[in-house]
């Protein structure tokens, strides 16, 4: 079973640098485009927030969200407040994440979160590293794939591998960093096979559509880089 107690700190650690560098920014920046289309930063703050409270449901057996119209409608209503009242509820809200997952708790049990997908109530304290983690980068204020710490993005890689596996859309694709690197394998059984090598941050970006989406991988074999569906 995973580590959670592991990656609740790395939760902590990784909100806390999220926090601090979005506290040099000011308003006008907040209004600004993040990397993530059709967002601005602000956007990217009232999702963390949300999250974070929509992960406590998760713990404590209430359906992750209301609805998918309500939680769109929260980050939109969330998404224009200034820096300072920004600051404070992805501060608290992650604050009540982690009082929840402190609490003693069977932490090998299923639970649900969005759209049916189910998982290890262990599992929960590294989806939401990811989404602190990644939301970082999507700012657009200076922290890159390659800022991640190592683990979270070997972690990651292997993550996004397994939900890209028996996809048929994808062929089926060997992900490699050199010679005696970890090796990841994805896609489905269709297909002309396609091996990608690179850097573990380019591995990262292909899979989560993220910086130059795999731009600089090498492709050892196959017809070129495939397309993934949208995450």
């Amino acid at each position: 079973m995973t580590d959670h107690v592991h990656d609740l700190r790395s939760v902590r650690e990784a909100t806390d640098r999220l926090l601090t560098a979005v506290a040099k920014l000011d308003n006008a920046a907040l209004a600004e485009e993040s990397h993530l289309p059709g967002w601005s930063r602000g956007h990217i703050l009232a999702h963390l927030a949300r999250n974070a409270d929509a992960l406590v449901n998760v713990l404590e057996g209430r359906p992750m969200y209301e609805s998918a119209t309500a939680r769109d409608a929260d980050i939109e209503r969330d998404a224009v407040r200034p820096l300072e009242e920004q600051l404070a509820d992805v501060g608290d809200s992650g604050a009540r994440f982690l009082a929840t997952s402190e609490r003693d708790q069977d932490w090998s049990r299923t639970v649900e979160l969005r759209n049916g997908v189910t998982d290890l109530a262990s599992n929960v304290p590294f989806r939401r590293w990811v989404e602190v983690a990644l939301h970082h980068v999507d700012l657009n204020i200076g922290y890159e794939l390659d800022d991640l710490p190592d683990e979270f993005t070997e972690r990651e890689i292997a993550f996004l591998a397994d939900r890209w596996s028996g996809r048929p859309e994808v062929p089926p694709v060997t992900l490699r960093t050199g010679e005696g690197g970890p090796v990841w394998h994805t896609g489905g059984t269709e297909g002309t096979p396609v091996v990608l090598e690179g850097s573990m941050d380019e591995l990262l970006g292909w899979l989560a559509g993220r910086g130059l989406m795999g731009a600089h991988l090498a492709v050892m074999a196959g017809d070129g880089l495939p397309e993934l569906p949208p995450l």
